[in-house]
């Protein structure tokens, strides 16, 4: 994620780092090119009026709108479920630390502060794709995760047997586990709701078409300006192909929020937010926050 201070608004005009000009600058540089050749051409043999590609223009914005919307309420679930984490997360340890008679030992606290951790940590890796490092989890989920495919419900079972223990202890009543019960449930929730956006994108065909009706729409729109705007054409042309294929390519990362794009979600930042917030409730030290890099993209 692109995480930069509030500037003011005559430099963000000109803002680099954090934008997708970048990504997209070959392709406007095609797309000036091909403006002024349709000047020096001149009239062409057939005719392209403004008003037909206005039209089209104007249901292309209202499609790449509800587009970008429809990728955005993905992104915005996808945080809103990494919130949740962060808030079950500790209202399971408030209880672990609080409820069970008599009170858990040093040992014992560590083991649920454990698989606490951990949960973050491998549902992160499930949903990049990428293989958890063992070494990174706590020593003692390592054992218990090892061999699993599903290394976060993995870790939720581990939490479950955890809560049956302290039963069969007697050191917790039926009520309280039912209370910690309901936040394992939520925890599921949590681990299936980003497996759907994960693993459901959005229809591929839908995507295509939009893809090609942007960029279609910018090879056409020279020549249907060229002689109203004359040199001036390039201006609006590429200020116009900007506009419609930076939307496009900001769609496209934010339809996947669990990517490694600049606009991603810093699943490695929110990871480490919940880690040090269980390790603070049992005095452990904390690690570092993350910190955004030189280029402002904080992961």
């Amino acid at each position: 994620m692109i995480v930069r201070p509030r500037m003011h608004w005559l430099r963000m005009l000109f803002v680099w780092r954090g934008s997708v000009v970048s990504r997209i600058l070959p392709r406007l540089g095609f797309f000036l090119a091909l403006s002024l050749l349709a000047v020096a051409l001149g009239p062409l043999p057939f005719a392209l009026r403004e008003g037909s590609l206005a039209l089209l223009g104007v249901a292309l914005a209202i499609f790449l709108g509800f587009r970008n919307s429809t990728a955005y309420d993905r992104f915005w679930e996808a945080r809103k479920l990494w919130g949740s984490l962060m808030i079950v997360s500790r209202s399971f340890l408030r209880q672990a630390l609080t409820h069970p008679s008599p009170a858990l030992s040093t040992e014992e606290k560590r083991e649920v502060t454990d698989l606490l951790r951990a949960l973050p940590m491998t549902l992160n890796h499930q949903l990049r794709g990428t293989r958890i490092p063992l070494e990174s989890l706590p020593p003692g989920v390592r054992e218990c995760v090892v061999a699993a495919d599903h290394r976060p419900a993995k870790v939720i079972l581990a939490l479950g047997q955890w809560v049956t223990k302290q039963r069969h202890q007697g050191r917790v009543s039926e009520l309280l586990v039912a209370s910690f019960d309901d936040n394992l449930d939520r925890l599921s929730e949590v681990q299936g709701g980003c497996e759907r956006i994960a693993g459901t994108p959005i229809p591929y065909v839908y995507s295509v078409m939009l893809h090609r009706t942007v960029y279609i729409y910018s090879l056409l729109l020279p020549f249907a300006l060229a002689g109203s705007l004359g040199w001036s054409t390039p201006l609006v042309s590429v200020f116009v192909s900007y506009t419609f294929i930076a939307l496009d390519t900001v769609t496209s990362e934010l339809e996947d929020p669990f990517g490694n794009e600049p606009n991603d979600l810093p699943l490695d930042a929110l990871t480490r937010t919940i880690e040090r917030g269980v390790l603070e409730m049992v005095g452990e030290p904390l690690p570092p926050l993350l910190q955004p890099d030189d280029k402002f993209l904080l992961t």
